[in-house]
């Protein structure tokens, strides 16, 4: 009986732990962006990250002095996206979009090394209307 237990107690533990970790590391929308911060943002591809948990979409943008900003924008997981009808390819750098979306809270660039403007993507429309994407993170808007 006693065996019994303590080979109930370890599967529960592993069990624990090998579900524990996926939760620990996802972020909610609202720990991360400000849906008091939104963004509409005109720019053209420079590239997708189909990377998990999130998908990431880098575009260029010119500012009010003409310089070219980088943007990252955080998509759904690419399994949602996915679900959608998404593809890696489904945007294709030096293309035409607008993104709408929120503002990282913390206003810091994106800590992937890029420097980029990080944002999260609620609808992303390409230049001739058509939406490749709708939704978000967020549950907020």
């Amino acid at each position: 009986m006693y065996q019994s237990i303590r080979k109930f107690s370890a599967l529960l533990m592993l069990s624990l732990l090998v579900f524990a970790a996926p939760v620990q590391a996802h972020h909610s929308f609202a720990a991360e962006y400000d849906p008091e911060q939104p963004v509409t943002v005109e720019g053209i591809v420079e590239r997708v990250a189909w990377v998990n948990p999130h998908a990431y979409v880098y575009i260029n943008v010119m500012d009010d002095s003409g310089e070219t900003v980088l943007w990252a924008f955080e998509a759904l997981s690419p399994n949602s996206l996915a679900r959608q009808g998404w593809t890696a390819n489904s945007l294709q750098p030096g293309e035409a979009v607008i993104i709408k979306g929120f503002m990282a809270r913390d206003g810091k660039p994106l800590a992937d090394g890029s420097g980029a403007v990080h944002a999260n993507s609620r609808s992303i429309t390409r230049a001739d209307g058509s939406r490749v994407f709708s939704g978000s993170a967020s549950a907020a808007r």
